[in-house]
């Protein structure tokens, strides 16, 4: 699985997933903490609970991530609604399904964890913070998933990041956006991390 977080502009972001078959590509806001709701959605696969959601906003539409858990897999559910000022509480069903895919849980908390460290190499923290606003980088975030990630999932992936080990990420990443086909006010401050939810 690949997957790519990168900071497109002042208060935007471009998140792309590929399964290696299909693959899906948001441009998402800074009006919610879009970063740390991803590693706290993945974080909590880890926990007791097998379903989370989050929600981007894509201004003003609204992208939602559903991802259920089953047994060592995740079944990746995104959905589209028109207008997240008036979807957020609306039920699953009603949104657009735009992409779906059923990954190992290692997979993806893998390439979300790789994608959310390029971001710091890349930024830093304080670099970060400047593109992005209104909210710091997720640190807390990433190292708990980190752990969780290294301690409960048999990953044989690399996870250093001497030299070798970023280069080839980098070329991971440039084979991902290379196989990308082209896809042609102030801020309202929403917390778009549900965590455990009830199915709906």
């Amino acid at each position: 699985m690949h997957f790519s977080w990168e900071l497109s502009g002042s208060g935007w972001a471009t998140c792309r997933i590929w399964d290696g078959s299909t693959k899906h590509r948001d441009i998402v806001s800074y009006c919610t903490n879009a970063l740390a709701d991803l590693l706290k959605g993945v974080t909590g696969l880890y926990g007791l609970h097998g379903i989370q959601r989050f929600s981007f906003d894509l201004e003003p539409a609204e992208a939602r991530w559903i991802l259920r858990r089953r047994n060592s897999d995740v079944h990746i559910t995104i959905r589209r609604f028109p207008d997240m000022s008036t979807s957020f509480d609306a039920p699953d069903g009603k949104g657009t399904l735009v992409w779906t895919s059923t990954r190992p849980r290692t997979s993806l908390a893998h390439a979300v964890l790789m994608a959310a460290e390029q971001v710091r190499r890349t930024h830093g923290e304080d670099g970060y913070l400047q593109k992005w606003q209104l909210h710091a980088f997720p640190t807390t975030e990433l190292e708990t998933l980190r752990h969780l990630h290294l301690a409960a999932d048999d990953c044989t992936l690399q996870h250093s990041t001497n030299g070798s080990s970023r280069r080839k990420q980098e070329l991971t990443q440039n084979r991902f956006l290379s196989a990308e086909s082209a896809i042609g006010g102030g801020p309202v401050l929403r917390a778009a991390w549900r965590g455990v939810s009830s199915e709906r």
